[in-house]
């Protein structure tokens, strides 16, 4: 919806023309003044609210579950009980949520520096992972870090700290080899590696050298010397694309890549997560980060300016429907369990679990379309 409005400039020129009405000295007549179109909105308090209290909390809190996990991996590793192993999964999950809602967001140095393969690579190459058991000891993180993504990483924790998932995902101490438990502890520390090297990158370094904090160049768009965001515009087109573009995933990719067409076609081996049986946490942790973006704050934390009050300024209704959209999306997902909390490996095996999957998929799609069509073109109206 476009609303008519008049600049300060444009009323004040009516107002003088008004007030120099009738005859004066001057007969030519003066060129029409013609309103603007579209809305006005200040989107300094967003940008600082949405770079401070989403974003950066988002990689600090990620980077403290790094440093959680290794914790729980040292005591795992030390002390290898089954309260030592389960300390250690949930450490895992924990420290997925922030990640995973994360992923609305995922520009800047968790790309540019490659920390998303490095962390998140999936599928898992269990055959590679198999070789290099077999065939290595005292795993030390450098080692680690010059091996390919699919072998390091949460997946490949994941696998070691759960086992294949395809029973249950209740992994016994037993199980678990000293070897096993030597390559976790590597993959620990690695990991707590880049999640500090990501949080350091927002605050201090985007480049980990002598560049200005990530967080600056957004938050100070078109300031000399920034390369990196032009303009307002820039930075909420950013931000919106990172919505759409994990609304898509989720649907098109994470959801559908293992849903198929049919149940014939069901592929268990795509399910992102499978061996925790975590996966839907994680599509809706994925929908919540969206809702983190669009609120301006994280979930429970005080009221702040985010992309729902740009698309207020502009359309209120739209701004409401988006927010019933966003929250529909994640409880159609989280209804996919049904009652008897079916992961999702099993649910696209199962004709009732497809049903709710696909109420999921129609439910990601008419938010996707919304953003795509509603939302993204409200910057070509707004006057910045």
């Amino acid at each position: 919806m476009k609303n008519i409005k008049y600049s300060a400039v444009a009323l004040a020129l009516i107002t003088t023309l008004a007030a120099c009405g009738g005859s004066g000295s001057d007969s030519s007549t003066p060129d029409p003044v013609v309103p603007e179109t579209g809305f006005t909105y200040s989107a300094d308090e967003l940008i600082t609210n949405l770079t401070d209290d989403v974003i950066v909390a988002g990689y600090a809190a990620l980077a403290a579950q790094g440093e959680a996990m290794l914790a729980a991996t040292q005591t795992l590793v030390a002390t290898p009980t089954q309260a030592n192993l389960i300390a250690a999964q949930e450490a895992w999950k924990a420290a997925r949520q922030p990640w995973e809602q994360g992923e609305s967001h995922i520009f800047g140095p968790v790309d540019s520096l490659g920390i998303d393969p490095h962390l998140d690579s999936w599928p898992l190459n269990t055959t590679d992972l198999t070789t290099v058991l077999a065939t290595n000891s005292g795993f030390d993180a450098d080692t680690i870090k010059g091996w390919n993504d699919d072998v390091q990483g949460f997946h490949t924790m994941e696998y070691l700290l759960f086992g294949d998932g395809v029973a249950d995902n209740e992994k016994d101490i037993a199980d678990l080899t000293a070897t096993e438990r030597d390559y976790l502890m590597g993959l620990a520390e690695v990991f707590r590696d880049y999640t500090k090297t990501l949080d350091d990158a927002w605050q201090l370094s985007h480049d980990g050298q002598s560049g200005d904090a990530y967080a600056n160049l957004v938050k100070n768009p078109g300031a000399d010397g920034n390369t990196f965001y032009a303009s307002q515009v820039g930075v909420i087109e950013e931000l919106i694309n990172g919505m759409i573009g994990i609304v898509d995933e989720v649907g098109n990719g994470k959801i559908a890549d293992p849903f198929g067409a049919t149940i014939n076609d069901a592929d268990t081996s795509k399910v992102e997560s499978q061996y925790s049986w975590n996966s839907l946490t994680d599509f809706s942790d994925n929908i919540i980060g969206v809702r983190n973006v669009y609120q301006g704050e994280l979930t429970g934390q005080a009221d702040k300016q985010g992309i729902v009050d740009f698309v207020a300024a502009a359309d209120a209704t739209l701004a409401a429907r988006v927010g019933s959209e966003i929250d529909d999306a994640i409880i159609k997902i989280q209804a996919i369990a049904g009652t008897s909390d079916m992961p999702f490996r099993q649910a696209i095996l199962d004709e009732a679990g497809r049903e709710r999957v696909q109420t999921a998929v129609d439910a990601l799609t008419t938010l996707q379309t919304t953003l795509e069509s509603d939302v993204l073109p409200l910057l070509q109206d707004w006057n910045v």
